[in-house]
C-alpha cells in the first residue's frame, strides 16, 4: 500500500459552540441527571451529560431568551467526562433515512460530526442513498424493484447506484463537512481495497447485491490519525473487479469491527427498539445481546429492524463496545446519544 505522506489539514476547525446545542438551551435551565432505563437488568451505566434540561421559573430580571454565558460554560464543563472517555476513540456512524432527505437534519448531523471531531473523537461516516438512487432511476424510466428489503440490482442499476452514491451523495457530504469547518475525505469500498465484496447467497434473484467478504482498514488509519473525517459510500468490488451494492448498515458494522470502534451508531427513521411495537412510549433504552436475541425470538423485534439488530450483534461479537439504533429524525441525535444519559434510541451492549 502506498504510504500516506500528505501533511495534516491546516485549515483550522471553526464552528459555533451554540449551534449544535441551540435547540437544547431553555430560558432558565437547571441540569438534571436522570438514570438511563436499564432493560433486562443489565447494569452498563451510560456516562455523560443529560441533554434534556428542565425549565425553572423565569427570573424577574430576565430580559432575553438567549442562554447565558454561564449556562454555556456549565454545559461545556459537564461535557468533560464525555470528552475524557471518548477522546481518541473511533465512532462509526451509519447515515441514512430522513436525516439524508431533510436539509435541517442533514445540517444537524454534519455539525454534530464536526463538534465530535473537534473534541477529539474519530468519527467515520458510512452512507447509502436510497432516495437519490430512486429519483435518478425514475428520471431514466427504470423501475426500482425490491425483494426482502433489498434492491434488485442488474448491471444498469448497479452503474447508476455507483454514480449516485460515489459521485453525488458522497461528494455532497464531503463538501458539507468541509464547509462546516472540519476536513472530510470521500471514499468507497473500492478505494485502497477497503472492502472486498462477494455476492449474497440469493444473488440469482437480486443481481449485483453483495455482502462484505473482507475489510482492510489500512487506508483509513492515516486519515483518522491526521484528523480527517472519512465518508464512505457502501459499494465495493469482488476479487474480479465486479461492483456490488452493499447494505450500508452491514458496511458500517463490519468497518466498526475491523477498526475496533468504541461505538457503532445506526441512524434510522424509528425511535429505536420498542418493547411493544404498537406503543411508541415503550422504547427500550438499553439492552444486552442476550436480551435483544430473546426479543427477536418473542417476535418483539421484527421486519426491517431484524437485520439492523443482527448487524449490531455481529459487530459487538467482534469487539465493538456498544451499538446503538437511534432516531435520526431528531435534531442533533448524535449528540443526544453520545453525550447524554438519556440517549436518542436503543443502545445494545455485549
Amino acid at each position: 500500500m502506498t504510504t500516506v505522506t500528505s501533511t495534516p489539514p491546516t485549515k483550522p476547525f471553526s464552528f459555533s459552540i451554540s449551534n449544535p446545542l441551540k435547540s437544547l438551551t431553555p430560558k432558565s435551565p437547571s441540569l438534571s441527571f436522570p438514570p438511563r432505563k436499564i432493560h433486562h437488568h443489565h447494569h452498563h451505566n451510560r456516562l455523560g451529560l443529560s441533554i434534556n434540561a428542565t425549565v425553572s421559573s423565569p427570573s424577574p430580571i430576565e430580559t432575553t431568551n438567549a442562554p447565558s454565558q454561564d449556562y454555556r460554560v456549565e454545559i461545556l464543563s459537564e461535557s468533560l467526562p464525555f470528552i475524557q472517555k471518548f477522546r481518541g476513540k473511533t465512532i462509526v456512524v451509519k447515515y441514512g433515512g430522513a436525516a439524508m432527505t431533510s436539509p435541517e437534519l442533514k445540517s444537524s448531523v454534519v455539525s454534530d460530526l464536526v463538534l465530535l471531531s473537534c473534541v477529539g473523537l474519530r468519527p467515520i461516516l458510512v452512507h447509502g442513498g436510497g432516495p437519490d438512487i430512486n429519483r435518478y432511476l425514475k428520471q431514466l424510466n427504470i423501475t426500482a424493484e425490491f425483494r426482502d428489503g433489498l434492491r434488485v440490482t442488474d448491471a444498469t442499476t448497479m452503474e447508476i447506484v455507483s454514480m449516485v452514491l460515489v459521485g453525488k451523495v458522497n461528494k455532497n457530504l464531503v463538501s458539507l463537512i468541509n464547509a462546516a469547518g472540519a476536513t472530510a475525505v470521500g471514499l468507497s469500498g473500492h478505494d485502497g481495497r477497503l472492502l472486498t465484496a462477494r455476492p449474497v447467497p440469493n444473488s440469482a434473484q437480486l443481481g449485483f447485491v453483495g455482502e462484505v467478504a473482507r475489510v482492510d482498514p489500512s487506508v483509513l488509519r492515516p486519515l483518522v490519525d491526521y484528523g480527517y473525517i472519512p465518508v464512505i459510500a457502501s459499494v465495493a468490488a469482488d476479487e474480479a473487479g465486479q461492483a456490488y451494492n452493499i447494505n450500508a448498515d452491514t458496511v458500517a458494522g463490519e468497518l466498526a469491527a475491523a477498526l475496533g470502534a468504541e461505538k457503532l451508531i445506526l441512524l434510522t427513521d424509528v425511535a429505536g427498539i420498542l418493547e411493544d411495537k404498537e406503543d411508541p412510549s415503550s422504547l427500550v433504552k438499553e439492552i444486552d445481546i442476550k436480551g435483544v436475541k430473546k426479543m427477536i425470538e418473542d417476535g418483539k423485534v421484527a421486519g426491517g429492524m431484524i437485520p439492523k439488530v443482527k448487524c449490531c450483534i455481529r459487530s459487538l461479537a467482534q469487539g465493538v463496545k456498544t451499538a446503538s439504533i437511534i432516531d435520526g429524525r431528531r435534531q442533533h441525535s448524535l449528540l443526544h446519544e453520545i453525550m447524554s444519559g438519556e440517549g436518542a434510541g436503543t443502545m445494545i451492549t455485549g
